[in-house]
């Protein structure tokens, strides 16, 4: 049997070697940390369970068919709940929206702001759905950009249902309110992008989370990393953690293995789920790189990174949803001193997951937990998060208690832990501490993004938000579709 190493167990690694062991091959999937999941990692505390990622299911048809490549069926694996509504926003001024897939609800909701953003709703909606169409009907997201041909007869298409027009600026063609503005262009931050750059063909999340549903999974998103994982290891599928790759070994312009130390392990193909820029500057010879040079690396854009709070509280916080978005003031400001300005901002948008809401299983009875993410400049910024990092909790729990009215969040907390850049870039390899990888603007879309296949090295692959389509769970799985595609197409039969 032909032998592919995955290196790194996240959701497009764990994807990829389900597709790829269920086609025969010989599967191995190298975790650098001591157990997979990657940026959906776990972290269980005092009775407290929190998911430190991804947070949320949406498009659960994608996931559904990453089960089925195997002849398996989610529903064996995982028990889901449909969320209504998906998220609550909170706005600066203590107005909130409640944002549902329910199209008459939603209308009432924005109705709160503006009667005529409501009666533009169905407008947008229809807009939007040719760009879903395009991308996840049509499987644009599933099919890699090999060349100029495939992409320019894909532009024209794209430049006529707007799919390249900024979001914010697709949005507010149908929104004038700010506040129904940002409930249908916030999406992007999502994936890392920010809403005043990345092109509209993003757009389609919204039409994306009304098609099919925000889902929570029981037990948390681990719920669907360890469900993956189950079945990789019943199509007998192995899994080595603590196994760090340190070296793509490369030979004669072909990847023939991977090191973990001075271990080798040979291979018929290499399929990379480990950060593209770090895997490109640490692990693969730049002798071997012609068109990803350590300087053309250097060059990419990469999204904003996040400070995240892991909160059990021995108290609950009925105010909040499942989803709760609190936002600041400022909009285009906030983000562009993030992404553009790189600077630490004063003020701060939040995001909350509280499954606890959903699941009491999640911490003990009567308790919260709760998983808190702000975002905040990557490592390019100067800020100093050993310093910063215990200033910025403060600054978060006070406006939370003060603020936001959470009284009693202090003297209830009895699980608090952070997360910051630096943790990015030290426990999931990120180079420049991103939190998802390359930022999704449209110089680095579809073709511009580095490959699923590798331009360079031949038997050399990429699975994850730094390749094609890009970031977010279902970005993640199409990946893992388009590079399924390029791994057999090369290898063949799988004996």
């Amino acid at each position: 049997m032909k032998k592919v190493i995955v290196i790194g167990g996240g959701f497009g690694g764990l994807a990829e070697a389900i597709r790829l062991q269920a086609r025969g091959y010989a599967v191995t999937i190298l975790e650098k940390r001591d157990q997979v999941g990657g940026r959906a990692y776990q972290l269980k505390k005092n009775g407290y369970t929190f998911d430190m990622g991804p947070s949320l299911i949406t498009a659960p048809d994608i996931i559904e068919s990453v089960f089925l490549a195997a002849g398996k069926k989610s529903a064996d694996y995982i028990e889901v709940e449909k969320l209504d509504p998906f998220y609550r926003i909170y706005f600066h001024d203590g107005a909130y929206m409640d944002y549902t897939g329910d199209s008459e609800k939603m209308k009432a909701e924005m109705a709160k702001f503006s009667t005529a953003d409501a009666n533009n709703y169905d407008a947008f909606m229809k807009a939007v759905k040719p760009i879903y169409d395009a991308v996840i009907t049509e499987g644009l997201g599933s099919t890699m950009f090999a060349d100029w041909s495939g992409f320019m007869k894909f532009v024209p298409r794209a430049l006529k249902l707007g799919g390249l027009t900024p979001v914010y600026k697709f949005a507010s063609k149908y929104f004038s309110h700010e506040y129904n503005r940002f409930a249908f262009s916030f999406h992007p931050l999502f994936i890392g992008g920010s809403p005043f750059r990345a092109p509209s063909i993003y757009i389609m999340i919204p039409y994306l989370e009304k098609n099919g549903g925000v889902w929570y999974a029981k037990g948390g998103m681990y719920s669907l990393v360890k469900a993956f994982l189950q079945v990789f290891t019943e199509l007998g599928g192995i899994v080595r953690t603590n196994s760090d790759v340190t070296n793509i070994q490369v030979t004669n312009g072909r990847a023939t293995g991977v090191f973990i130390g001075s271990e080798f392990h040979s291979a018929d193909a290499v399929v990379c789920n480990s950060d593209v820029p770090f895997t490109y500057l640490n692990l693969i010879d730049e002798k071997n790189r012609k068109k990803w040079t350590d300087k053309r690396v250097k060059r990419l854009h990469m999204t904003m990174s996040c400070y995240l709070l892991y909160i059990g509280t021995n108290k609950q916080f009925p105010e909040l949803k499942h989803h709760t978005l609190i936002l600041s003031e400022r909009y285009k400001e906030l983000v562009k001193d993030i992404f553009d300005r790189k600077v630490l901002p004063e003020d701060f948008s939040i995001y909350l997951h509280v499954p606890t809401r959903s699941d009491s299983t999640m911490a003990p009875p009567g308790c919260e937990s709760m998983y808190l993410l702000v975002p905040v400049p990557h490592l390019g910024a100067d800020v100093d998060w050993k310093k910063m990092g215990p200033v910025f909790l403060e600054k978060i729990l006070n406006f939370l208690e003060k603020d936001f009215g959470m009284k009693g969040l202090r003297d209830s907390i009895e699980v608090l832990e952070q997360f910051t850049p630096l943790d990015f870039e030290s426990e999931l390899s990120s180079y420049m501490g991103s939190a998802f990888a390359i930022e999704p603007r449209l110089s680095q879309s579809a073709l511009f993004r580095p490959h699923n296949r590798d331009q360079d090295i031949e038997r050399l692959y990429f699975v994850g938000a730094g390749t094609h389509p890009g970031g977010g769970v279902p970005g993640v799985l199409l990946s893992a579709e388009a590079t399924e595609k390029c791994v057999v197409e090369d290898l063949g039969s799988a004996v």
